[in-house]
């Protein structure tokens, strides 16, 4: 059976992740340069010296980053694909698992990282379009927190399926079993740094 064609977002994906030209992978799929080192289940990656253009090659923390940034990019054009047209990326990049609904604007500022000014001017536009209310906190009457309308909830599951859509390009690309084990190794780095005072 010929193999499945990739879309355009799994093609730039693929790309992104490829090593730069002239430096080859080695069995295990990694620059040559690298050298990984297994502690338990986590496998940590370093080098030992720049590469021929002086350049260091990048740690975890920056590979992840190019990933996330695809998955946002993914998310933002399911968004628009559904006929949700006035928004822009920054709106959308407020939803964050598992959602909007009871998050206080204070919360969302720290999770998103962004100043608390700018999450209300957000939210502003969301509650003036009819996505959200922002309603006095049960708890703590001082404070407001958002509650999604109707149309608020249909954006969120549509960012979900967006979401989906970008995870099955990601295990086209890396395959049942390397997919599997990226998983399996985030949601154990999940489940150990998500109590860090560094985590919101």
């Amino acid at each position: 059976m010929p193999a499945p064609a990739r879309s355009q977002g799994s093609q730039q994906l693929l790309s992104s992740l490829r090593p730069p030209p002239g430096q080859k992978p080695s069995r295990s799929g990694s620059p040559v340069s690298l050298r990984s080192r297994s502690y338990g289940n986590l496998t940590t990656v370093s080098s030992d010296s720049s590469g021929p253009d002086g350049q260091r090659p990048p740690y975890v923390g920056a590979l992840l980053g190019v990933v996330w940034q695809w998955v946002r990019v993914q998310l933002y054009a399911g968004v628009v694909a559904a006929g949700f047209d006035d928004l822009s990326a920054a709106h959308v990049a407020l939803w964050r698992y598992p959602g909007l609904e009871g998050v206080r604007p204070s919360q969302l500022a720290d999770r998103v990282g962004i100043t608390k000014q700018s999450v209300n001017d957000l939210l502003g536009h969301l509650e003036g379009h009819g996505y959200l209310l922002r309603v006095p906190d049960s708890v703590d009457g001082r404070a407001r927190m958002v509650r999604l309308t109707s149309k608020g909830r249909r954006l969120q599951e549509t960012i979900y399926v967006a979401a989906g859509v970008a995870q099955q390009q990601i295990e086209e690309i890396l395959g049942p079993r390397r997919f599997a084990q990226l998983h399996s190794s985030l949601e154990l780095l999940t489940e150990q740094l998500e109590g860090s005072p560094a985590v919101p």
